[in-house]
């Protein structure tokens, strides 16, 4: 009961929130966008098989996120699979580039292998209609509640801490969870030590019990071409003017932008269980140390498992006005990436140079982390 108000939902409440969606015209016009050989009466007549999660992601989502791939992408690969067990719960901490495609592409990797799905966080900023509660809650996401008061941050975060423990250790269930609050802007990956501090406050064991039961999964997902770049810049130039303000529907906004723009090749990685590395990191007498200990391993994982594209290497080269990563693209490559940063800075009427900053950073941080 106690997780009632952020949990997803059960198999007896699908039925009720699946007749909501087929009296929404959006919910139709979504369907029929990534799949136009189906027409109204198609899509009724599949939902009616469909009476618990599994049977919404196998019908429609699997359609859906195979159908951005296809309009959108240049070739979808992935590796690690044989790093986890089939019939394991993890954790899985990511780094968070796309809010939509991050942990649908990972859902994706985990159905075609037949291994259960896992929960996913779901900001409820992102919650800003019935539509959109139906849709996330049918297929397995549960509610990261937001706040700016100190006091109630902490509660929702013991409460959040509780559910996700009792989702792996009890239910059994993997989680899916970004390694930081919001999307990485300028392509420096890195978990945040709140994060885990979250994570660990629901137990009473020892450090490395308490990781240990967690079974924390590094994931690494990576864009030949950053969904949102552009926004991403322009985000970071308002920010060092003044504290950053989310326009309405700007998160949404993110998602139609996230599916619709063309990703390149994409890539996700499956790292090692860290519970291999607590006992080292144990090993400290401080608290603090350790937690930041844990989020350099996960960190290492995921930067050393990134896979670079020559949009990268480029990006690298360019702002380091350098030729060290030459031999991974021509310069037909070069005049491509460069056209492409042309045109995302087009609308931009301020400083170029700084927007160019930003954005090549975006692409070439990556390069630098995975050769740290």
């Amino acid at each position: 009961m106690q997780f009632n108000n952020i949990r997803p939902y059960k198999n007896d409440e699908i039925e009720e929130a699946m007749s909501r969606l087929l009296k929404e015209h959006e919910f139709f016009q979504g369907l029929q966008y990534f799949c136009p050989e189906w027409n109204k009466e198609d899509i009724i007549n599949k939902a009616k098989n469909i009476k618990r999660s599994i049977d919404f992601q196998k019908i429609f989502m699997y359609k859906v996120v195979t159908g951005i791939l296809k309009n959108s992408s240049e070739g979808f690969s992935y590796s690690g699979i044989k790093n986890i067990k089939p019939n394991e719960a993890y954790l899985y901490i990511a780094n968070h580039r796309d809010i939509f495609l991050d942990s649908a592409l990972l859902q994706l990797i985990l159905f075609e292998n037949n291994i259960n799905t896992t929960q996913i966080t779901f900001g409820s900023n992102l919650m800003s209609s019935q539509l959109l509660i139906d849709i996330g809650k049918i297929n397995k996401m549960f509610t990261v509640l937001r706040s700016t008061d100190k006091q109630k941050m902490y509660k929702i975060s013991i409460m959040l801490s509780k559910y996700i423990r009792n989702t792996i250790c009890t239910s059994k269930e993997s989680v899916w969870i970004a390694q930081r609050n919001g999307r990485t802007k300028d392509g420096n990956d890195s978990t945040q030590s709140g994060l885990l501090k979250m994570l660990n406050i629901s137990s009473d064991k020892d450090f490395i019990k308490s990781f240990g039961d967690l079974k924390i999964v590094p994931l690494s997902i990576s864009y030949e071409y950053e969904p949102c770049d552009q926004y991403k810049v322009l985000e970071l130039l308002e920010s060092k003017k003044s504290p950053y303000k989310k326009k309405p529907g700007e998160d949404l906004q993110s998602i139609i932008s996230g599916i619709a723009e063309n990703k390149g090749k994409i890539h996700i990685t499956i790292g090692k269980p860290v519970i291999s590395k607590l006992k080292k990191i144990n090993q400290s007498n401080n608290y603090k140390e350790k937690i930041n200990l844990l989020a350099k391993e996960i960190d290492q994982q995921i930067h050393s498992n990134y896979r670079l594209w020559k949009t990268n290497y480029i990006a690298y080269d360019i702002l380091e006005q350098s030729n060290k990563f030459s031999e991974y693209y021509s310069e037909e490559d070069k005049k491509a990436f460069i056209n492409y940063l042309e045109k995302k800075e087009v609308n931009f009427k301020e400083d170029h140079d700084e927007f160019e900053k930003i954005f090549l950073k975006i692409y070439s941080n990556p390069v630098k982390n995975s050769k740290l």
